[in-house]
């Protein structure tokens, strides 16, 4: 293994086995030029205390704990995200070179929370991009629920009747959003990028639709792997993301690493690489393919 930002902060691998809240104490300020990362969306369990093997006990297709993904409405899921997501994005904040980039994704029902602590951070929020795939359709009719009730079987037909088929609010999923957001330039950006490096976008050659310029809703297929992690994202979307915000040899940081296709992201476009993951199974297997440095 040869990592210069792994030697120069004192870890010895790839993925750091810990806390980010804890591991990025340990990185250096202002030594990092990229954050793309996926926290946890806080919905449904899948949050501060993931905890692997408790979430795929309770885990069916598009089902957590008998409800489907998404439809546990709770006003305390955003504010505690912000609770938690507000502290490291100010250590983001600290490690990440002046006019570096963060992508961080996020539900689309909570992304405002999420954009909200990034900018409490310190951060100017950019945009706001789309990761477009093709999911499946999680709505559903009421008409078990009337089926099981103690009503006499006429009036059940009625009341199905009346219902005509409508189901639960929940249109096809088919994106994830990412936040982009961007430290505070030192002078121009001309006088950023002379001096750090960061600040200005390459869209000269763009992994996804090479004979388009980027826009910010990117199609990629979901992945068919997912490496234990059940929030896998695609390598060739993450591939796209480095290549556009960040430059050759600068350092790229996952906080979240989860199944490590950041890492492989970042080393196949010429990039240093720092992740960090609490979950000890999902960060052998992380580091493993990180080192290996392919899909």
């Amino acid at each position: 293994m040869s990592s210069d930002a792994i030697k120069d902060n004192g870890f010895d691998s790839w993925v750091q086995c810990i806390d980010c809240r804890k591991g990025m104490s340990q990185v250096a300020s202002q030594s990092v030029s990229l954050i793309l990362t996926d926290p946890p969306y806080f919905l449904d369990g899948l949050d501060d205390n993931w905890d692997t093997h408790r979430i795929k006990s309770r885990l069916k297709k598009g089902v957590i704990g008998g409800i489907p993904v998404g439809m546990k409405f709770d006003r305390a899921q955003g504010h505690n995200l912000y609770k938690f997501l507000k502290p490291v994005a100010e250590e983001w904040f600290r490690i990440l070179k002046p006019g570096s980039f963060v992508l961080c994704f996020s539900h689309p029902r909570l992304s405002h929370r999420s954009a909200l602590a990034i900018e409490d951070a310190g951060f100017e929020i950019r945009d706001m991009l789309a990761w477009r795939y093709e999911g499946q359709a999680k709505a559903f009719t009421q008409d078990h629920f009337v089926r099981k009730s103690k009503l006499p079987e006429d009036e059940k037909e009625k009341i199905i009747k009346a219902l005509g088929g409508r189901k639960t609010p929940q249109l096809k999923p088919q994106m994830e959003l990412i936040i982009l957001a961007q430290s505070p330039r030192e002078g121009t950006f001309v006088d950023n990028w002379l001096q750090h490096q960061t600040g200005l976008i390459d869209v000269s050659d763009p992994v996804v639709e090479n004979d388009r310029f980027p826009g910010t809703v990117i199609p990629v297929s979901k992945p068919r792997e997912k490496f234990g992690h059940i929030a896998a994202k695609p390598v060739p979307l993450l591939r796209h993301l480095v290549r556009i915000f960040s430059a050759e040899g600068t350092v790229v940081c996952d906080p979240f690493t989860g199944s490590g296709s950041t890492g492989i992201a970042a080393r196949l476009e010429g990039r240093d690489f720092i992740g960090f993951e609490i979950d000890s199974e999902i960060a052998e297997i992380a580091d493993a393919r990180v080192e290996i440095g392919t899909h």
